[in-house]
């Protein structure tokens, strides 16, 4: 009787144990805080142009400024190293900025600089052309990926900017321009630092707004001033060198900022 008794305390004790252990329950985690978003984005399209007109690829005859007449079949550059200049005159700098113009689409000649710090800005500067250190780390992916046909495999470099077309003036086989402009070091570099004011406009970039700097850029200017091209001397540049940098030279100024869409 007494064993009885005894389990039957102990059976009760379980069950009342048990069943305030199941009305116990555990305080419910606090949640982490969602991060505050500071960064945007801003897009800077590249309208392409032959002095006053707008590129037409394969079928426009241009003229340049030593009277040469020549067409245009490829027109692409890099755009790295991109900073951004607030109204309060402090930089920001955007890491590992690389972009690939490619001019002959729409789609091409747009780019967007991702992780901006919201705030107001009024001028861009980025390098034309692709940076001593990543010429030198081999071949990338994404816009330096040799498969966009930008990098010299037998020289491990990129190809800053590249034109090619067809001109009647040039003695090249089938009459082709062949530009392939590089070099990152020494006296032949063709990397240039291009600095870009938007005048009075703002490019204001926050929460709800993207904006887009509108500039023009302008073939005409690989051929003209400070060195005169003419296609029947200069019609084929291939590697890195003197005349890679007289193309260079001649396109540091072919970018005309337009205004901003906000």
């Amino acid at each position: 009787m007494k064993t009885t008794i005894f389990l039957a305390a102990i059976i009760t004790a379980s069950t009342t144990f048990t069943s305030c252990k199941k009305d116990t329950k555990e305080p419910a985690p606090t949640p982490a805080p969602i991060p505050e978003v500071t960064t945007g984005s801003l897009k800077v399209e590249f309208e392409p142009m032959v002095g006053t007109e707008a590129l037409v690829m394969g079928t426009k005859t241009y003229t340049n400024a030593a009277g040469n007449t020549f067409n245009v079949t490829t027109w692409k550059y890099y755009i790295s190293n991109v900073t951004l200049t607030k109204t309060d005159n402090s930089i920001v700098t955007i890491p590992n900025s690389y972009y690939l113009v490619d001019q002959s689409t729409v789609a091409g000649s747009l780019i967007e600089v991702k992780n901006v710090p919201f705030g107001d800005y009024k001028a861009v500067s980025f390098m034309l052309g692709v940076d001593s250190t990543r010429n030198v780390s081999g071949a990338q992916t994404g816009a330096l990926d040799p498969a966009n046909g930008m990098f010299w495999t037998w020289s491990s470099g990129y190809i800053m900017a590249k034109m090619e077309g067809t001109s009647p003036q040039s003695p090249d086989v089938a009459n082709k321009l062949t530009f392939h402009i590089g070099g990152f070091s020494g006296v032949n570099s063709s990397l240039k630092n291009i600095n870009i004011g938007f005048n009075t406009d703002v490019a204001t970039v926050s929460k709800t707004a993207i904006p887009k700097a509108h500039l023009t850029s302008n073939l005409l200017e690989w051929f003209t001033t400070p060195n005169s091209v003419d296609f029947t001397t200069l019609y084929k540049v291939h590697m890195p060198g003197m005349n890679a940098k007289k193309i260079a030279d001649n396109y540091a100024d072919m970018f005309t900022f337009e205004h901003i869409h906000n």
